[in-house]
């Protein structure tokens, strides 16, 4: 009776022990095991983890790769970046007048044919279209008439020369035969200048070949802006008809207000970005400032050379840019980077583990300056100049902790 009795009391204090285990697991929010000792949680592998020590910003956010290109967090070093010796102006991509061009016909004409279209890249002197019009039949036939009868003039000059020099002929026929020569020489050399404007042959209109259009043919090297015409219109010698544009000398054309005149000056380094490309800063040299000011507002042109151009640039795109007046480089980052929690300010250093998750710590920081969308800072501890930082993304890391450590909290 005795064994049964102690069979039945260990029974029941197993039983205490395992219910006291659970109770005591269920109130704290973690899993125990059976000698009421915490064990690990089963967690889903696209979850941040944070470890560390509890109610402190010494934990630490992992995240897997995955999660990183969702969030869009850039990591990289450290870089300076000029702070304070510069100032913020506006402007366009443009291209010097030289390399810009709008082709027109010499005479009224009708658009015969068009052989481009916008965004083609032209050769100069390549045909963008033909016109067609009586008056270019005329020319070349008036041409042709006067450059036969000047021959026949040229045979008499000669021989009333000849006459004259031995005096035989008289002085007379020799002026008149002289003067309807050389008017029928500047006729000829007239018309030629013509046929040469309508892109149109002499040398070939002299053995009979009269064309009955004539082509319109690029000024210069580059790409076709806007066709500004259609088959069969009516243009007159004024009327546009192409716009070509070479970018091969495209550059920041900027407009500094009068205030900052004094500050800009030739060889002074630009920083640009253009919105249409994406966030990424180019780097331009200041070649010419301009001598009077345009009106509303008051400003003043200064142009920059583009340093690296393998970008698909297109003049009017629209430019936000810093010209640098002086190199004060500071260790910077993009706001977004930079966390603030009361009157303390961190920023996420970063370190890859073996499996290829990251591990982010924050550091406490200093901060030194503000412009142009970045913080200035230093760090409250050394670190090693070649640490990786996350450029983005603190809000969210520091978001995971705070909320790591409410569960963590008893």
């Amino acid at each position: 009776m005795k064994k049964i009795n102690l069979y039945i009391t260990a029974i029941l204090t197993v039983f205490i022990t395992l219910t006291s285990c659970k109770n005591h697991s269920e109130k704290d929010g973690h899993e125990h095991d059976a000698s009421g000792n915490h064990v690990a949680p089963v967690t889903n592998s696209n979850t941040p983890k944070t470890v560390g020590t509890h109610g402190e910003h010494t934990e630490e956010v992992i995240l897997n790769q995955a999660q990183i290109d969702v969030l869009n967090i850039k990591i990289d070093t450290l870089v300076k970046r000029n702070m304070n010796g510069f100032i913020q102006v506006n402007g366009q991509l443009g291209v010097p007048p030289q390399n810009e061009a709008v082709v027109t016909s010499t005479l009224g004409a009708n658009v015969s044919s068009i052989k481009t279209i916008e965004g083609d890249k032209v050769r100069k002197g390549q045909t963008l279209a033909y016109i067609s019009h009586p008056d270019i039949i005329t020319i070349q036939t008036d041409y042709l008439q006067t450059y036969n009868k000047l021959t026949f003039l040229e045979q008499d000059y000669n021989r009333q020369k000849k006459l004259y020099d031995s005096q035989v002929g008289s002085g007379r026929d020799y002026q008149q035969a002289q003067s309807e020569y050389m008017s029928a020489k500047g006729l000829v050399k007239g018309f030629e200048s013509q046929l040469r404007l309508l892109g149109l042959s002499p040398k070939s209109i002299r053995t009979g070949n009269i064309s009955q259009v004539a082509p319109i043919k690029s000024p210069i090297n580059g790409f076709i802006e806007k066709v500004l015409v259609k088959s069969g219109q009516y243009v007159q010698p004024q009327t546009p008809m192409f716009e070509v544009v070479n970018t091969e000398h495209i550059h920041v054309d900027l407009m500094v207000f009068e205030k900052d005149v004094n500050k800009v000056k030739h060889g002074q380094l630009v920083k640009f970005s253009i919105e249409a490309l994406g966030s990424e800063e180019m780097t331009a040299k200041i070649y010419s400032v301009g001598k009077s000011f345009e009106e509303g507002p008051k400003a003043l042109h200064i142009h920059a050379e583009i340093e690296n151009k393998d970008k698909n640039l297109i003049p009017g795109m629209y430019v936000s840019a810093r010209v640098i007046t002086d190199e004060n480089l500071e260790q910077a980052l993009p706001e977004d980077a930079v966390f603030q929690e009361g009157e303390t300010f961190y920023v996420f250093t970063a370190e890859k583990e073996d499996n290829g998750t990251w591990r982010f710590t924050p550091q406490e920081v200093v901060i030194k300056s503000m412009s142009n969308g970045f913080v200035a800072f230093d760090f409250i501890e050394t670190i090693d100049r070649n640490t990786l930082v996350a450029q983005s993304g603190a809000y969210y890391l520091m978001a995971e902790m705070k909320k790591s450590e409410a569960e963590h909290s008893h």
